[in-house]
């Protein structure tokens, strides 16, 4: 399918859109004729983006992902305005370095609240429009490294390998459905999420170009939307190591500070 025919007055729910990948793919996804629903936290945020995208065909939703009752009623109010909900994408995200010897049990909890609760509670509420739509399209965000585990996010790694698990497992019983799932994973975006970063970030990609590639596999409805490939590659070969050797590489590096 081209971009133009997918994008095409489709009615496009996206959270955590006041910054970053979700503002860059609010953007694109209206240039290209889609009907937008905007959802952070942030309302005067989203109501600057609304107003950037212009239009009628863009919704503000304020509200917190990790209340269940406000992601139904968001989309209600989704319903009401756009008479249904064709593609959900749930990109609302958090991230928080831990080093030892702080271990917080408070921090897993917030990151998994946000990361995996949050998407949960928006696919309670999303999904009986999904499957209503003759295009129903479920997205979601995960990240490079849920493919393996890297020390300092402990709680991000463990939360983005619960949404590829939760996403790979839904999509088997959305598939007789009609519902086809899609699995965002990047490497590292610039947005305000990786701006705090005190490390060196390898193919560091612009937030347009991440919501482009994004947009490429959405209209072609892949499975895994993975990039760039380098760091994809990078990863995936250190999936496949011995945890010994993988263990003893990522000691020497946390050694070196």
């Amino acid at each position: 399918m081209k971009r133009s025919e997918y994008f095409h007055e489709r009615v496009i729910w996206i959270t955590g859109a006041s910054s970053g990948i979700g503002a860059a793919c609010a953007r694109l996804f209206a240039k290209e004729g889609a009907r937008i629903a905007l959802s952070a936290r942030s309302g005067d945020k989203l109501a600057q983006l609304a107003d950037e995208i212009g239009g009628g065909d863009c919704l503000v939703l304020p509200f917190d992902v990790t209340d269940r009752e406000a992601n139904h009623r968001a989309v209600a109010a989704i319903r009401e305005r756009f008479g249904g909900l064709d593609t959900a994408f749930f990109n609302a995200g958090t991230w928080k370095p831990m080093d030892l010897p702080h271990f917080d049990p408070r921090d897993f909890d917030k990151t998994f609240q946000v990361n995996v609760m949050g998407m949960v509670n928006g696919i309670e509420a999303a999904l009986p429009e999904l499957e209503k739509s003759e295009r129903g399209h479920l997205v979601g965000m995960s990240s490079s490294v849920a493919y393996r585990g890297i020390p300092r996010a402990e709680a991000y790694c463990a939360s983005k390998a619960a949404t590829r698990a939760l996403l790979q497992a839904l999509r088997c019983q959305l598939k007789p459905r009609g519902v086809p799932v899609s699995i965002v994973l990047p490497g590292f975006v610039k947005s305000p999420l990786t701006e705090t970063n005190d490390f060196d970030m390898p193919f560091l990609m612009e937030t347009e170009d991440a919501a482009r590639k994004i947009a490429i596999g959405m209209a072609r409805y892949r499975g895994e939307i993975a990039f760039p490939w380098q760091m994809i590659a990078i990863f995936r070969l250190l999936a496949l190591l011995p945890d010994s050797l993988y263990t003893s590489m990522m000691a020497k590096k946390v050694v070196r500070g």
